[in-house]
């Protein structure tokens, strides 16, 4: 039977550049301790990890494009706004003090805040959480990422995680699925399952060492709330982070998906998709490739991982260019101003230090 019932969006964006943000984030950095300093995950605290380099502007082109159909869109900042953005009764921006306790913030770990989106006032149960460097990129079929009482999933990355303790130098991901099969692989009475329905205890639970990383991610808030009530020591850990952490990885991005797995909320599905990252050497040939698929790779991801590069960094330009040549029509969230790709950023002072 067909759901009617709308799909909200929700992305996380930051500007990376503004310079209220950067004395806030400096600060904060300058403030930890050494061993919290410590525990900072990989590349927990680049450029990279919180610039703009337009991907937002092009992911809603992106989603205009191929699922103009979606719900409402809330866009989840800290005091923030892109110039860009113009107002619309189709989306609302979400300043992280109407989600997030006063005591928590600020907070840099997108683990962090993404673990509280499922609270946003009004949101529908289904819903796709996106990061803005996630793209659509060929016509959305509902029913390719939701079910009846349930939802899709895409796996990513090479299934080479090996189980055993989390790693101070691993991926995020790859500690946040080895936190996962921790979890899960625990008896009901360890995890305090036990007053809960039969059908949400943790049973046979069969892992995959495989990530979920780079990929539109189809929620139910319902069963956020569930899960909430199931893990409240997963959600209290991440909820504790400054910056990203690589002992307390993301749980909105695997336990979760990973759970609704183990109970049947949710099914894996192929999916046609296509990873980039702006510091390989063969970029030019990513994009290339991406450009041969324009409308048949059913979701893309552009990954800065040029780490701490300036704004003006020549691979950085390469991916505007090839956004705006894939997705050069403006969504109907677009003031008219030039996107990066237009502009002369040769005289953008370099971002290269970072705090430590």
């Amino acid at each position: 039977m067909h759901d009617p019932s709308p799909i909200d969006i929700v992305y996380l964006w930051v500007d990376g550049l503004d310079p209220a943000w950067r004395d806030k984030r400096k600060s904060c950095w300058e403030a930890l301790g050494q061993a919290s300093r410590d525990t900072t995950g990989r590349h927990g605290n680049v450029e990279g990890r919180f610039r703009d380099n337009d991907e937002l502007r092009y992911s809603l082109r992106a989603l205009d494009h191929y699922f103009p159909e979606h719900g409402h869109i809330y866009l989840v900042t800290d005091n923030q706004r892109p110039a860009w953005l113009k107002s619309s009764d189709r989306l609302t921006v979400i300043d992280h003090r109407e989600l997030i306790p006063t005591r928590s913030l600020p907070t840099f770990d997108s683990a962090h805040i993404e673990s509280y989106i499922h609270r946003i006032p009004d949101l529908s149960d289904r819903y796709f959480y996106l990061n803005d460097d996630v793209f659509f990129g060929a016509p959305v079929r509902v029913d390719d990422w939701f079910w009846q009482g349930g939802i899709y999933a895409a796996w990513s990355g090479d299934g080479s995680v090996k189980a055993g303790p989390l790693v101070c130098d691993a991926d995020p991901m790859d500690n946040a699925c080895r936190l996962s099969q921790q979890w899960l692989d625990q008896p009901a009475t360890a995890n305090s399952a036990t007053s809960l329905p039969k059908w949400q205890r943790i049973a046979s639970y069969e892992h995959t060492s495989c990530t979920f990383a780079h990929a539109p991610r189809p929620m139910l808030r319902s069963l956020l709330f569930k899960l909430e009530e199931l893990a409240p020591e997963l959600f209290n850990q991440v909820r504790s982070t400054v910056f990203r952490s690589w002992d307390k990885p993301t749980i909105i991005s695997d336990f979760v998906i990973r759970w609704a797995l183990a109970h049947g909320v949710a099914k894996i599905r192929d999916y046609t998709q296509l990873h980039i990252s702006t510091g390989d050497v063969d970029l030019p040939y990513q994009l290339d490739l991406l450009a041969s698929l324009a409308g048949a790779v059913d979701f893309f991801c552009i990954n800065d991982t040029t780490d701490n590069a300036p704004i003006h960094d020549p691979r950085l330009e390469q991916a505007r260019f090839a956004l705006q040549d894939l997705l050069p029509q403006p969504s109907r969230f677009e003031h008219a101003i030039p996107a990066w790709s237009a502009l002369d950023l040769s005289d953008i002072t370099s971002l290269d230090k970072l705090w430590r």
